[in-house]
Order: C-alpha cells, then sequence, then structure tokens
C-alpha cells in the first residue's frame, strides 16, 4: 500500500515539472530555428503538391503573417526542393541534418523528426509513409460530375447585388483579414464563388482549426460509442492509477479532457513544426481538473481523440470520408509515424468545405448513403459540455452562432487561424465558407460576414 502511495507521489512529482521543464526549452535560438526550417519544409512541401501553388505563391500567402517566434527566421533559411520526389529540405545548422518534408499522393506532406537522416541522395532519401501504398481518388477525377459530388455547375445566375457588394467588401483591400476565398451555396447550389488571383476552385488551403470539426465528422464516420474512454487508447492509460482512463472521446471532441500543457492549448509546435509524433507527445499531460468540467482549448484533445479512433477503428481513414463525398483535393497530414493531424493540418479546397457542410444539411446522408449517424449533427451542435467564455458557444468541436446579431439560431460552424470558416446554416440550407491568410493584426470577422449574407439573401417566396 505504501509503494502505491510512493509511486503515485513520484508520478504526480514528475507530471508537475514536465510542463516547466518544456517551456523552459521553448525559446531556445537553436530550437526556433529547427522549428522554423520544420514549418518552412512543411508549408513549401504541402503548397506546391497539396495546393499546385508556386513557391513564390506560398512565399507570400502561407510564409508570412506567421507565427512571431519564427517570422524573421523563415526568410533567412534556403530551401532545396525536389520536384523528382516531391521532397523538401530545410538547413538550419551546420552540424545537423536539415528538416525534411516529404509528399505522398495519399495524405500530402510529412514533416520528419529533428535530426532525421539518410543518405541525401534524391533516389534513396525519401521515406515510406505508411499509408503511401494505399489508394484513393486523385485530385480532380470526378471533376466531371454534378456538383456537389463533382465540380460540373451550370452557369453562375448573377448574384442579387447585396450579397455582390458583400462577397467584393470581404476581397476589399484595407478589410480585416486577407481572403483567398469565398463561397455560398444555399439549397444544395453554388450562388456565389469568388478567388482571389493565383487562386481557384481547386487551390486547396490550409484548414488549421477547421480540422477539428473535420475529426469530429470523422468519429461520426467510424460510428463508435462517444463514451469509449482512455483506457481504450493501445499503450495509454491502461494503468489503474492514472485517473486520465475517465476520459471519454466526447470529454475530447468538448474540449473538456481537463488535461493541461506547456503552451497554449492551440499551440503544439513541437508537433506541427518540431516533427514530434503525436503519440509522444498528445497522451503526457496529466489532469488539472475533472474531465468533462472545464473548457480549455486544446490541439492534445483533438490529437488523442483521433488516436483513440484510430485505436478502434484501424481500417478507417479519414481520406475514405473524403473519397465518399467528392473531396478529392483534401489532404489529412500526419506526423511520420502516420498519426493524423486532426487538430489543423489538413489541406482542403472551398468547394470540398462546401461538400463537407452539405453533408451536414443532408443530416449524414450522401447519395442515399448514411455515412453519418442520423442524429450526429444534434450531437456536434449540443453545448452538453463546459463553455468558453466570449462570443461562441461550442459543442463537439464546432462553434455556435446562437448568441450572434443576425444570425438564426441554428448556426454552427468551423473556425480555423488565418481565417479558415464553414458557416452552416441548416434552417436556411445554406452554407457560407471563407479562405484566408489572415494574421493576428488583421482578423476576418465571420460573424459580422455572415449576418451581412444572410441580410442580402433573396427573400423566400
Amino acid at each position: 500500500m505504501h509503494m502505491k502511495i510512493r509511486l503515485r507521489a513520484a508520478f504526480a512529482i514528475a507530471l508537475a515539472v514536465l510542463p516547466s521543464a518544456a517551456a523552459a526549452q521553448a525559446n531556445d535560438p537553436r530550437l526556433l530555428r529547427a522549428q522554423a526550417a520544420g514549418y518552412k519544409a512543411q508549408f513549401l512541401c504541402s503548397g506546391l503538391w497539396n495546393a499546385g501553388k508556386t513557391v513564390a505563391q506560398i512565399e507570400a500567402d502561407e510564409l508570412t503573417g506567421i507565427y512571431a517566434e519564427v517570422a524573421d527566421i523563415v526568410p533567412t533559411l534556403k530551401a532545396e526542393i525536389e520536384p523528382d520526389v516531391k521532397q523538401v529540405r530545410v538547413a538550419f545548422a551546420d552540424d545537423m541534418p536539415p528538416r525534411v518534408a516529404v509528399h505522398n499522393p495519399v495524405t500530402g506532406c510529412t514533416g520528419m523528426p529533428i535530426g532525421w537522416k539518410e543518405n541525401w541522395s534524391s533516389k534513396t532519401a525519401r521515406p515510406v509513409h505508411p499509408y503511401a501504398n494505399m489508394t484513393r481518388l486523385t485530385p480532380g477525377s470526378l471533376d466531371a460530375q454534378p456538383w456537389p459530388m463533382g465540380n460540373a455547375i451550370p452557369k453562375l445566375s448573377k448574384p442579387p447585388f447585396a450579397l455582390h457588394q458583400a462577397v467584393e467588401q470581404a476581397f476589399a483591400t484595407g478589410t480585416s483579414g486577407k481572403t483567398s476565398g469565398v463561397l455560398i451555396v444555399q439549397n444544395g447550389q453554388i450562388i456565389h464563388e469568388r478567388y482571389k488571383d493565383g487562386h481557384t476552385a481547386t487551390t486547396s488551403v490550409r484548414t488549421w482549426s477547421v480540422a477539428k470539426s473535420i475529426a469530429a465528422t470523422y468519429a461520426g464516420f467510424v460510428k463508435l460509442k462517444i463514451g469509449n474512454r482512455w483506457d481504450k487508447l493501445n499503450g495509454q492509460g491502461d494503468d489503474a492509477l492514472d485517473p486520465r482512463r475517465k476520459i471519454s472521446i466526447d470529454h475530447l471532441l468538448r474540449m473538456s479532457s481537463g488535461m493541461i500543457s506547456d503552451t497554449a492549448g492551440n499551440r503544439t509546435d513541437a508537433i506541427y513544426v518540431g516533427g514530434g509524433a503525436i503519440d509522444e507527445w498528445s497522451t503526457k499531460w496529466p489532469l488539472l481538473h475533472p474531465p468533462g468540467t472545464r473548457f480549455r482549448y486544446a490541439n492534445y484533445d483533438t490529437l488523442s481523440a483521433t488516436l483513440m479512433l484510430r485505436s478502434l477503428s484501424r481500417e478507417t481513414h479519414p481520406h475514405m470520408l473524403f473519397d465518399a463525398i467528392g473531396m478529392t483535393r483534401t489532404f489529412a497530414e500526419t506526423d511520420w509515424k502516420g498519426h493524423y493531424m486532426l487538430s489543423s493540418q489538413v489541406w482542403t479546397t472551398a468547394r470540398d468545405l462546401a461538400r463537407l457542410g452539405q453533408l451536414y444539411l443532408n443530416d449524414g446522408k450522401w447519395n442515399g448513403v448514411q455515412l453519418l449517424p442520423p442524429d450526429w449533427r444534434s450531437y456536434v451542435t449540443a453545448p452538453s459540455g463546459p463553455q468558453p467564455n466570449g462570443a461562441f458557444g461550442y459543442g463537439a468541436s464546432f462553434w455556435l452562432m446562437n448568441k450572434s446579431d443576425g444570425v438564426p439560431k441554428d448556426a454552427f460552424a468551423a473556425f480555423g487561424n488565418r481565417g479558415q470558416y464553414l458557416v452552416i446554416i441548416p434552417s436556411l440550407n445554406l452554407l457560407i465558407v471563407r479562405q484566408g491568410y489572415d494574421s493576428d493584426q488583421s482578423r476576418f470577422d465571420i460573424a459580422a460576414f455572415t449576418k451581412t449574407v444572410v441580410a442580402a439573401l433573396p427573400a423566400k417566396k
């Protein structure tokens, strides 16, 4: 008995010092250079081969307005691009291997760990991704099919003047944010679409935290019990002394795990740009509150939920959902071990996001097939967990806009950093997609834009 108590005490002390020890390393100049190199390699790789952009476009869009810690370092680092094997290398130190990101056609780009090294010949350096040999629909393979499964749409009618003005204002120089695309769908039809110069309906953009809502959709797609708990996660939480065993998938989707971490909940640099493996980071943090009692927006909650979903349904992958609804230009990227980064690292087009929204307007049904449980929309929009402070409520990895003036009370949305938005309004059978490259100094007001769009719609006859 005394031994168990001592073990518990030692375990608690170790976890208590872990965050502060990690935080002490966060501003190490060498680490920041390594992360900046990883950031540049990852975004160049994804921008080139997920989005089909040029290096100049990526430098202007993805590599500006970025995290302050690496913003000044990124432009100073030289990138080596190998298009024959779709690989990017960025050096950061003379005595260390460069940071590497490698593309594959199933999941997009993968950032390799700091210090990863192979023979740097183009023919032998390429690592083998765990899912590289899987099959999925190729981008654009469904384009000839009618919308929404494909991209064949009738010529758009001229939108109402007020709607046209609202969208033009979203692109105007000097307004908040840096809009790259706006798409509006009502009653299953595209009624207005606009992209900035250099972007089209086939240009993929990183979703950032819109991916969290994709993770919740993936949870519905695998059709597992959301009450499954932490001890179902292979290799984690199986110790009877671990209090985290009470954390459920539902807690994780509602940002209420009760866990703490070394950074703000929306920062996961060790994984996103440091090449860290998700199973080595997201499941290591101690409880600070009982599960289900406190809201803390945290990437680690989503990453842990995805780990649990994968451990319980190993044969079901996110791209299977994407292909089922025509999202052929959407890539759910992974760490180097093959764990999906469904908290942020997904690349998609405006039309693919609208397809995701249409799945919810259809109550989870697509072409006669029930892909999500019929009550899944009710589940993800129910504010049954602890709620955040601020202008929006929270369901299961979707934001609730029921407090937004001029917006129908049933509106819910996926929000992402740098201005990524998918707004779903069932009562109006309406979808609003806005993509962009906002910075911390200039943010887009999605609630105001949604209000303006709703007011500009033609009156029901």
